[in-house]
């Protein structure tokens, strides 16, 4: 009887704090709640250290009113002379200023509003007309106390796109979302006016983690557990997949576009961006760093990457700052005693040649003084260099005359053996493939279906594939791709759709047998491509369903776009969306907005042209087109190394019955990228209407040469010779006999 009462009296103390804290576990938030802004003010009253962290940061840094405390420019009557262009700075109280050349060429004076960073360089912001900040065009190195161009090359005139003024140096369409915090564009089309908005004026703590305030209700309640709905609030950044904290930090750490708005921590990137592949403007045929991608495309190369590591294992997500100095870095997972010694470098402890980074990890200047390092994490090899061309980290140091690349080749063999885990390499492979080398099929195949590379270059073979071949072995491997577990991979294999339309019924319906299930796909970025390149098929090839699919899929394409209305190739997209669905008066107006909106850019006006036409007005064609050419010709003087500005500089001159001119600029083109079929197609069959035949079957030759397999370029091919011969005979035949007549 005693051990029965000590049982009731345990269960009587024990028993309603167990039932009160499981029914606290129990109860939930309501479902359907949604977080928003409070602030990093209220972040810090309980994350003290982090703030502190924090504060003084390059995102805390990132963006702050021109005051005094935060200008570090010299505006004490200073000037700088670039290129015949004079730009003054100057200060009056607490205010500063720059006097350069605006939009119309004329010099005008100029507020500086907001600064932009703080080291190695420090940009200036200045508000023109209608909610329009700008990047001024000069910045202060705040290592050498000095003015410079951060475009060291020649400026662009007024009215280009990359003139400071331009959409190109465009604070709220460039800069701002990866400068602030819950940034809004608010533009409005009709006037033209910029009303925008931001949370904070910096990366704040929301920037990252997401808005707080269900965080902060949790916090503050008296339960004893997060809530089982919500979590604690937050995205877990400390997910056992890699991808969540990844991803939380790529729409700013890498080259990309828009594709979808409203990007929240905990997001799937590739639900609101598309990434830039290793295109050849971009990247080094082996994925080395060339124009400024940032890291998380060149990261998507790397083992660490496919190995689980993480931003957070390297930098502190707080500072910013690298978790430690030096080698130390890399040997909190790399054994000290196997790679951190000459043994394995082969080079002086202490010297730059011992350190880890920059072997691995070698940087590139941007911006002039902004160095960025390559975040592929590679082996050094300059056998590539000797090969292919490209870079290596070896040559970056060794530059004496007898240092070659070959030289730096031997001695990695002698020191290291003549084998290496990647041969042969993805850059080699993605060489041939960027020179459209027949030859080159089978292993772009196999590489892109290679689960040991990094996804960004499986895609990148996939692009390749997609868009320099067209052989049944090509097309096959690009409709596999469309079925890819990797979202990028699908994404790269719709390149191969391009441009497509229909020529038969059994050409749609068998096209739409592919495409159709991606409409349906989980990821955005490639159901919405997938619905745009099906805009083109006429309605009675759809199913119910996939009628109702497609409505979706370009409900969230058109949102994607309108979400930054304010740039003309966004009123471009649409206008060709309309054109496909038949709506040309619609596609007409889009044009005329993308026309009013940037009047020196390149594009529209062919669009224009060509949906007017029909109507018989030649005299406003030929004035869009003439205009075109003339934008078309500038941006060729500016860019002569652009093979893509060539060739549409020819299409539009051949328009315009300039044959010559047309000639030319095609000729340039297929001379600075000859692999490319459209422009050699474009050169043979112009070359074939000019009658100039030896040059016409020169350029057949070219493309039955990087295309075998296609019977198209071989009927040409033939055609040209038969009416070249068939030429000669009546050249033959019309001249005189010996006897004059």
């Amino acid at each position: 009887m005693k051990r029965l009462k000590r049982i009731l009296v345990v269960l009587l103390i024990v028993a309603p704090p167990a039932a009160w804290a499981a029914l606290d576990w129990w109860i939930t938030l309501p479902e359907g709640r949604t977080a928003t802004y409070v602030g990093g003010q209220k972040c810090m009253q309980c994350h003290v250290a982090e703030y502190e962290k924090w504060k003084g940061s390059d995102h805390d840094l990132a963006m702050d009113l021109a005051t005094p405390e935060f200008v570090l420019g010299d505006f004490g009557g200073t000037q700088l002379e670039h290129h015949g262009v004079t730009s003054k700075m100057s200060r009056r109280g607490d205010e500063f200023f720059v006097e350069t050349q605006g939009p119309d060429g004329e010099t005008e004076e100029y507020q500086v509003k907001y600064v932009f960073g703080y080291h190695p360089l420090q940009q200036y912001l200045a508000e023109l007309e209608r909610g329009k900040l700008q990047v001024l065009p000069v910045t202060w190195d705040t290592e050498k106390k000095e003015w410079f161009y951060a475009n060291p090359d020649a400026p662009y005139g007024p009215g280009d796109p990359l003139h400071w003024t331009g959409s190109a140096q465009n604070w709220n369409h460039m800069c701002a979302d990866c400068h602030s915090t819950n940034f809004a564009k608010n533009y409005d089309l009709k006037t033209d006016t910029h009303h925008w908005s931001f949370e904070e004026m910096d990366v704040s703590c929301e920037a990252c983690h997401g808005p707080g305030s269900l965080h902060v209700e949790l916090a503050e309640s008296k339960s004893l557990f997060w809530d089982r709905r919500y979590g604690y609030g937050l995205p877990n950044l400390k997910d056992a997949n890699s991808r969540t904290q990844l991803e939380t930090c790529a729409p700013c750490h890498s080259h990309r576009r828009h594709v979808h708005p409203g990007f929240q921590p905990g997001d799937r990137f590739l639900d609101h961006y598309n990434l830039s592949l290793l295109e050849d403007h971009l990247y080094h045929a082996d994925g080395q760093i060339d124009e400024e991608v940032y890291v998380y495309g060149s990261f998507l190369q790397s083992l660490m990457f496919r190995e689980g590591v993480r931003c957070t294992d390297c930098h502190d997500p707080h500072s910013t700052k690298l978790k430690f100095e030096g080698n130390k870095l890399c040997t909190q997972c790399h054994l000290p005693a196997k790679y951190d010694g000459p043994v394995h470098h082969h080079h002086a402890v202490g010297t730059k040649g011992a350190s880890c980074v920059e072997c691995h990890m070698p940087a590139k200047n941007f911006m002039v003084v902004d160095p960025r390092r390559d975040h592929s994490l590679r082996v050094p090899r300059p056998d590539l260099t000797v090969s292919i061309g490209t870079p290596n980290a070896c040559n970056g140091c060794h530059t004496k005359e007898n240092e070659t690349p070959q030289w730096a080749a031997d001695k990695i063999v002698e020191w290291y053996g003549p084998k290496r885990r990647q041969d042969p390499h993805y850059g080699e492979i993605l060489d041939a493939g960027r020179k459209s080398n027949p030859g080159a099929v089978d292993e772009l195949i196999h590489l892109s279906q290679n689960r040991k590379e990094g996804p960004i270059v499986r895609a990148t073979a996939v692009s390749l594939l997609a868009t320099r071949y067209n052989t049944a072995k090509s097309r096959q491997a690009v409709e596999e791709a469309l079925k890819d577990r990797d979202p990028l991979v699908r994404a790269a294999a719709l390149r191969r759709y391009e441009g497509w339309r229909p020529q038969s019924p059994d050409d749609a319906q068998t096209t739409m047998r592919l495409l159709a299930p991606l409409l349906e796909d989980p990821s955005r970025v490639v159901r919405v491509n997938a619905a745009r390149l099906l805009s083109v098929v006429p309605a009675q090839f759809f199913t119910s369903q996939d009628a109702q699919n497609l409505k979706r899929a370009l409900a969230e394409y058109k949102e994607g776009l309108l979400a930054d209305n304010d740039q003309s190739g966004v009123h471009l997209n649409l206008g060709l969306l309309h054109t496909n669905q038949g709506e040309l008066d619609e596609a007409i107006d889009e044009y005329r907005t993308a026309i009013r909106l940037e009047p020196n850019i390149a594009g529209p006006r062919s669009n224009l042209a060509g949906l007017l036409e029909p109507s018989g007005d030649t005299e406003q064609v030929r004035k869009l087109r003439e205009e075109e050419a003339e934008i078309l010709a500038r941006d060729a003087k500016l860019l002569p190394n652009n093979a893509t500005i060539h060739y549409r500089l020819g299409l539009v001159n051949y328009l315009l019955g300039r044959e010559e001119q047309a000639a030319v600029a095609l000729e340039r083109a297929c001379f600075l990228d000859p692999t490319v079929p459209d422009f050699l197609m474009a050169l043979t069959l112009l070359h074939q209407k000019m009658q100039n035949w030896q040059k016409a079957c020169d350029a057949a030759e070219r493309l039955v040469k990087i295309q075998p397999d296609n019977l198209g370029y071989r009927r040409l091919k033939d055609q040209i010779l038969q009416q070249a011969a068939q030429s000669k005979r009546d050249s033959t035949k019309d001249q005189p006999g010996e006897d004059g007549r």
